[in-house]
């Protein structure tokens, strides 16, 4: 009796037996399939990694990537290393990765990083950190936490541009170089940085002076202030250390003699680029060329062209008229280097939304990096809001449509 019990239960767990290794054997297989699905090429993480591998070069107006595949800059500003906190700001707030994954979830696919000479003395050491939230940046130097900072970034496909924004931490300079800080010293801490990164591709290149105005020039041949030809010396400089890096080259605010009066026409700084059609940049390496504008709306400036009967709708003449030829006539790829509002005025609203019309969508659209992502910008505001955590989501709406994965 007890055996014919033990006989039927056993007969009775057979199929079920059966059916879990059946249902392991597919968990198996499903297990293999998902970490191939993973590792795989074609996996929108992991293609978005194999397109960022290898740097990046020109071709006529669109950059591409070392598979010559098209890409487009499409970013923020997160600035700090070029004031006296030599860090970037907000790390008294917040873990620096953290705000990196955040930036990175909002679609942004580059990082540029203003930063002044001064960050590199001895003496300039980083302050306006909670190193309860930051632990593992107590005790580092500025470059250190700038390497840091560029490496988690480039781990989470963020390509960085390094931005000379100033010679020293106080103050914008007119120039890219003070009594301080000479141009050697501009170009040795360029070459200094470029020799740095030049084993990591996901730091793409050198913006070399952030808006430099009167009493810069574009083309008049004075080398102590001839902007054009001095972004040459420091460009092929870089260039001679390493050959892959872009070179970003910003406009000057006001170029040669116009109109009846025979005043120069001035822009924004840095946003004049119309000296490029008499005296473009010439580099010893080709195709790593890009030139850069800033533009901003009236509430940072008021400007003429504000005020038109016809605005906003002649600001794409505005554009063509200082930097936007460059890119319709194929001279070159442009990138907005800045461009931000606090979005309080209807002016200011109207701006955006031409620009970002005009900047167009997809990898042949105009590269940008939007100003910026902290929030304690006087002018601008940020991305953030002032608790540095939550999103300012109008002005995130008007860029997702031109942001570029």
């Amino acid at each position: 009796m007890l055996k014919a019990k033990v006989q039927a239960t056993q007969a009775w767990e057979q199929p079920y037996v059966r059916l879990a290794g059946v249902w392991i054997t597919i968990l198996i297989v499903a297990t293999l399939l998902v970490a191939t699905l993973l590792s795989s090429p074609f996996h929108p993480q992991n293609k978005a990694k194999a397109a960022a591998q290898g740097y990046w070069h020109t071709s006529g107006t669109q950059i591409l990537d070392a598979n010559n595949q098209p890409v487009r800059i499409a970013g923020i500003n997160w600035f700090g290393f070029e004031t006296a906190s030599y860090v970037v700001h907000g790390l008294w707030s917040r873990n620096y990765k953290d705000m990196l994954d955040q930036i990175a979830r909002l679609g942004y696919n580059t990082l540029r990083l203003p930063y002044s000479n001064q960050l590199f003395d001895a003496g300039s050491t980083p302050n306006g950190i909670d190193f309860t939230k930051n632990p593992d940046l107590q005790g580092l130097n500025g470059l250190q936490i700038m390497d840091k900072i560029i490496a988690y970034a480039s781990h989470i496909g963020l390509r960085i541009i390094l931005d000379h924004h100033r010679p020293d931490s106080g103050a914008q300079a007119a120039l890219w170089y003070t009594s301080a800080y000479p141009e050697s010293r501009w170009i040795s801490d360029w070459k200094m940085l470029a020799t740095h990164y030049k084993d990591n591709p996901m730091v793409i290149g050198a913006d070399l002076d952030n808006e430099p105005h009167v009493p810069a020039c574009w083309g008049c041949g004075d080398t102590t202030v001839d902007w054009r030809l001095a972004a040459e010396r420091a460009g092929n400089a870089i260039l001679s250390v390493n050959p892959n890096w872009l070179i970003f080259v910003e406009g000057v605010d006001c170029y040669g003699p116009g109109g009846s009066t025979n005043e120069p026409e001035c822009y924004w700084w840095g946003g004049n680029l119309q000296g490029v059609s008499s005296y473009p940049v010439q580099l010893n390496v080709p195709n790593r060329l890009v030139y850069s504008v800033h533009d901003y709306p009236s509430t940072v400036y008021p400007r003429s062209w504000f005020n038109a009967p016809n605005y906003p709708h002649n600001l794409p003449g505005v554009w063509d008229s200082y930097w936007g030829y460059i890119y319709k006539k194929g001279i070159a790829p442009v990138w907005v280097g800045e461009f931000g509002t606090k979005l309080q005025s209807t002016s200011d609203q109207q701006w955006l939304s031409a620009l970002v019309s005009y900047l167009g969508t997809g990898a042949s659209g105009i590269n940008w990096t939007f100003w910026c992502w902290n929030p304690n910008s006087g002018d601008t505001g940020g991305i953030l809001n002032d608790d540095w955590t939550t999103v300012n989501t109008a002005k995130q709406n008007y860029l997702v449509p031109i942001e570029f994965p």
